[in-house]
């Protein structure tokens, strides 16, 4: 099973390449499965029900609105049919599973529980995913501002540990160690917060849920995988189980990027003998 479980195309706010594009490149390069996990962010992102949606990029005066992009959640009911048009299209050559990738803060949770609600019958993947704390992004460095290293890595795990006792309705828990990617002052010890990851990890255990082993880690350089294996053997010696692996690819040369790599490290490393995708919410297990 070669399954890539977190990539974006053109309903993500930021990125533009065509859903076909990135299901004809998993053909091309012998994907079984691969599921689409399109950013919503509340908080920061209107849905496009709301209307009056801002717009960024470019020179703020002349661009085109087709090279801009949109401070919007996916398009729910255009990405849920699309979907359902592309599995006919490429029935028998690819698996393709709906799924959506959840920016969720302790602010938001309301939302993000009405949404998955509403759409629970379509989803078969949700990723939880933290990208800001009290809307104060991290790779703007917002979040981080005014705060010294250990205050912010703290509260970043404090958060997801909160809104974890909030909310439910999620598959696993994404590039968990995700602060790591935008922390300029190098990689915070992990001996300095491994008791409050190995909370967010047992919770996870006792809630039936999983994490990721988020590929584009080598794409940001990072010296290590994300999460770190320190987080991967902690995970799987408190008895976790359910892991995927997904490229994070919001362009189609970047599906299944370090794919396999990360399937080697999570057998040959850290001793993991399955790998899941996910049908309507329920993992599958598959050897890997």
């Amino acid at each position: 099973m070669r399954a890539d479980y977190h990539l974006h195309c053109e309903f993500s706010d930021d990125s533009r390449e065509r859903m076909e594009t990135q299901i004809e490149r998993g053909i091309e390069i012998g994907l079984d499965e691969m599921c689409f996990t399109d950013h919503v962010d509340y908080g920061l992102k209107k849905d496009w029900s709301e209307g009056n949606i801002a717009w960024r990029g470019g020179d703020g005066v002349g661009t085109p609105r087709s090279q801009l992009d949109p401070l919007a959640n996916v398009n729910y009911p255009e990405y849920f049919s699309k979907l359902d048009r592309m599995r006919e299209t490429y029935r028998g050559k690819i698996v393709i599973k709906k799924g959506l990738e959840f920016g969720i803060q302790s602010i938001t949770v309301d939302p993000f529980q009405k949404l998955y609600d509403t759409w629970k019958e379509e989803l078969d993947f949700v990723l939880f995913s933290m990208h800001q704390v009290n809307n104060l992004e991290f790779w703007t460095q917002d979040f981080q501002r005014g705060r010294t290293q250990k205050e912010y890595n703290e509260e970043y795990y404090r958060e997801i540990y909160k809104t974890m006792q909030m909310f439910k309705d999620y598959s696993v828990l994404a590039h968990l160690d995700l602060i790591v990617r935008y922390d300029k002052n190098g990689v915070y010890p992990f001996e300095k917060v491994r008791d409050m990851v190995a909370e967010i990890l047992k919770q996870a255990i006792r809630d039936g849920k999983g994490i990721e082993l988020n590929t584009s880690s080598w794409k940001y350089g990072l010296k290590d995988t994300q999460p770190s294996r320190a987080i991967l053997r902690l995970y799987k010696d408190l008895g976790g189980k359910i892991i995927t692996v997904g490229s994070d690819a919001h362009q189609a040369r970047m599906l299944a990027d370090h794919l396999d790599d990360g399937y080697a490290i999570l057998r040959d490393e850290i001793g993991f003998k399955e790998v899941c995708t996910f049908e309507k919410m329920r993992p599958e297990f598959h050897t890997l």
